[in-house]
């Protein structure tokens, strides 16, 4: 019989995930992560803030201790597992906080540790979080927190249900004085966690196999006598359902982090748009060529005798600097929504990370779902902070499925009002992309309030106190466009229309067949020039001939410098200013006659 080898306890381990001796040194290098099958092993809060801060950053708080106030016994004393749970981890309770850097940021950290009796929240953890809160509220500086809990503290009666209502309010202020707070949620969050602090911040990150939710699956199969279905509450699963912003390995949250940091952390707390980004924006306008307004329009509104419309506070307008009208051809409707139309066209994401020198994306509802056909995240354009928002197609048939052809459902919407009240309270402007024939129809979309969801998202954007530009870069088609162009400025593309109906639907209802939507198109007046012209819209961005296809990276830049441009003009605004004009705009659409 061959002997088997002896292996050393304190050099190899078993990976509970798939049963692997796995070496422990290497497991340590990885961040307690298997390196057979990925298994993200739990952390104690001190590894935890050494894998997440800058190195010899931290400093700790004052910690807190909870206090047997009911003189609990179950098997045992309170003060006994107490006692015992201090000396295993060497923690006061079940959370550890203080400040440090993540990619040279300074952050407050709260940093939740299951070894201390189930990280259960207690007061003592209830006060941590609290205080953290509260100093990331008093020096404006972002906060962190990262939970590992199944809920509330037993031992700590009615004071430990509580804290869920002292966290929260904490986290609330917080957010509503513009301080960025992102919590990641990993593996096990449960109970009075979750239904508190730890699903209130900005932005929700879940580690990857991260068990997540209220009741525990066992207690959902016992009490509903159902099979739970497969990934039942793991942060894939809540992500694929809108909970999450993120799902990341171990190894990817710091840098995560890092960029979140640096995208959503306005540089200054006062006015909308921060002095330094309204500084960098009126930098960057030397030399930049106005975005081009009243050039096809121009020729046919003068030949009628008819002022061009200007919007209040436009300047005169020339062609690349060089002095001179800028004319574009006006184009038969067809011929634009051809080109608007074509699949090489440049999507949405496509533009952003031609444009942005770096863009999140953040993903969900935070209700029913995550909806791909529209994108948005904090992003840096030449270093200006924003939020971008758009909507996305694809280039290929399978792309297009996936994001159901740029038409958004509710929670598509849900989640572009998520983040532009995001980007108010943290001072960021917001750029919107366009490009849908409309809002996705169907069953679903209207059991789950299509129409509900897109005037809450017009109706928001009308009261948001930040700058907003929108660009119809494709399609405007109908609500499902104008619930992201309830904008300051709007602009278009060159080859891009806007419309109140797809002409083939107004063909089809009107005439009684699509067959005339070639003559609709021209009697709805979708183009640019003629949406310029009647005041609809504020500019029209230049494209190379051919489109935006036929050269991306030159539209791309023409684009940027038209937003950029279009930011500069708003940075100076108040919100009161903002308001005032933007519901000036609105208010002043239409024709009518009187009796």
């Amino acid at each position: 019989m061959t002997a088997l080898p002896i292996i050393e306890k304190s050099t190899w381990t078993r990976c509970s995930g798939c049963d692997a001796l796995v070496y422990l040194p290497r497991l340590e290098r990885a961040g307690q992560v298997c390196p057979e099958c990925g298994h993200h092993r739990r952390l104690s809060a001190k590894e935890r803030i050494g894998l997440l801060l800058d190195e010899g950053s931290f400093t700790p708080a004052r910690q807190v201790r909870s206090a047997d106030s009911l003189g609990f016994i179950d098997t045992r004393p309170y003060q006994e597992r107490l006692a015992e749970a201090r000396e295993r981890t060497g923690l006061a309770d079940a959370v550890l906080h203080g400040r440090g850097r993540i990619g040279g940021h300074p952050v407050v950290v709260a940093v939740m540790d299951f070894a201390f009796m189930g990280g259960s929240m207690g007061s003592a953890v209830g006060e941590a979080v609290t205080r953290a809160a509260e100093e990331a509220l008093a020096s404006r500086t972002p906060l962190v927190l990262v939970t590992a809990s199944g809920g509330a503290r037993m031992q700590e009666g009615s004071l430990s249900l509580m804290q869920m209502g002292k966290t929260a309010q904490a986290l609330r202020a917080l957010s509503g004085a513009g301080v960025l707070s992102v919590c990641v949620l990993t593996d096990p969050t449960f109970g009075g966690v979750t239904a508190s602090f730890a699903t209130l911040a900005d932005v929700l990150i879940g580690e990857q196999g991260a068990l997540i939710g209220f009741a525990g699956p066992r207690v959902i199969a016992a009490a509903t006598r159902e099979r739970l279905p497969e990934g039942f509450q793991t942060a894939a699963f809540l992500h694929e359902r809108g909970m999450l912003d993120r799902v990341e390995s171990r190894a990817a949250i710091r840098p995560l982090l890092a960029r979140l940091l640096a995208l959503g952390s306005p540089p200054s707390a006062a006015p909308p748009l921060a002095h330094e980004q309204a500084a960098a924006i009126r930098a960057r306008e030397q030399g930049v060529p106005v975005p081009v307004r009243e050039r096809a329009a121009a020729v046919p509104a003068r030949e009628q005798g008819v002022p061009v419309p200007a919007r209040e506070g436009a300047v005169p307008i020339s062609s690349s600097g060089h002095g001179s009208e800028a004319v574009v051809v006006a184009r038969p409707a067809r011929e634009t929504m051809r080109t608007a139309r074509d699949i090489a066209r440049p999507t949405a994401l496509d533009v952003i990370w031609r444009i942005c020198d770096d863009f999140v994306e953040l993903h969900g509802d935070r209700a029913h779902g995550d909806d791909p056909a529209v994108v948005g995240g904090p992003a840096s354009i030449d270093g200006v902070r924003v939020m971008v928002i758009g909507h996305q197609k694809g280039h290929s048939t399978q792309e297009l499925v996936e994001h159901n052809f740029g038409m958004a459902h509710p929670e598509g919407y849900r989640k572009a009002l998520r983040l532009m009240r995001l980007a108010e309270r943290l001072g960021l402007p917001i750029v919107t992309l366009v490009d849908t024939q409309g809002a996705a129809p169907g069953v679903g979309a209207e059991e789950r309030g299509q129409a509900w969801a897109i005037a809450e998202t017009i109706a928001g954007m009308a009261e948001l106190s930040v700058p907003v530009v929108a660009t119809i870069m494709g399609e405007g088609g109908s609500g499902g466009a104008l619930a992201l162009a309830m904008a300051d400025t709007v602009l278009m593309m060159e080859n891009s229309f806007y419309s109140v109906i797809s002409p083939e639907s107004c063909s089809t209802i009107l005439m009684g067949d699509p067959s005339h939507a070639e003559a609709m198109a021209e009697a709805l007046r979708i183009t640019p020039p003629e949406l310029l012209r009647i005041g609809v819209v504020d500019g029209v961005v230049e494209e190379p001939d051919g489109g935006a296809q036929a050269a991306p990276a030159d539209a791309a830049a023409e684009l940027k410098r038209s937003l950029l441009r279009e930011l500069g003009r708003l940075a100076g605004l108040g919100p009161d200013e903002l308001l005032r004009r933007r519901a000036a705009r609105f208010r002043r659409m239409g024709t009518v006659l009187n009796d």
